[in-house]
């Protein structure tokens, strides 16, 4: 195996394939020579085979997201993917963020709203939300209960979701789960 910060080479049975990775994936590589497991997106075009490499399912699936925007080639989506982690990256386009999304070298205002309006909604169904991935400081299985409970009571998910970031950001991190999902029905 060979590694630098913007491609990877894995030896598979003695045959070594070049894998792009973002900054992100490049961290969390291990040593020369210790196995390695990464998932992959093979990109086909008429002059190239091109092989993608990322340490986690989700920042693959993000990355086919991000590709799939009209303006968004595998470049800039591996630029935006090593600029932030998934879950920043994920929760800028769930809340709109432009300005952070045009911080990123080479996304301009339209590129950030394209890929913000055709986005959010992927976002919003994606199995692993923005808020099971974020962790800023209170508890995932307090969060992910109020969700669950607030999504058994019938409200969106995406609906839930936001309400439940709403009340985090203003909190100081001491809310039970029933203070959360009580603020959270008070929202919606």
């Amino acid at each position: 195996m060979e590694k630098n910060p913007t491609m990877a080479v894995l030896d598979c049975q003695g045959i070594g394939y070049a894998l792009h990775t973002s900054l992100h994936t490049f961290s969390k590589l291990p040593e020369v020579g210790q196995p390695c497991k990464l998932f992959a997106h093979l990109q086909i075009k008429e002059d190239a085979h091109t092989l993608y490499g990322f340490s986690m399912r989700e920042e693959r699936h993000l990355f086919r997201l991000l590709i799939s925007v009209s303006g968004v080639g595998a470049t800039t989506a591996q630029m935006m993917l090593s600029a932030m982690n998934t879950s920043e990256l994920m929760s800028n386009i769930a809340t709109g963020q432009s300005g952070a999304l045009q911080a990123i070298k080479g996304i301009g205002a339209k590129t950030a709203q394209r890929i913000i309006i055709e986005l959010r909604d992927k976002i919003g169904r994606m199995d692993i939300s923005v808020e099971q991935i974020a962790s800023d400081g209170i508890g995932n299985n307090i969060r992910n209960e109020a969700l669950s409970a607030l999504t058994l009571l019938g409200f969106p998910r995406a609906a839930a979701e936001k309400a439940i970031n709403t009340i985090l950001k203003a909190s100081d991190g001491s809310l039970s789960i029933e203070m959360l999902i009580k603020e959270a029905l008070k929202i919606l």
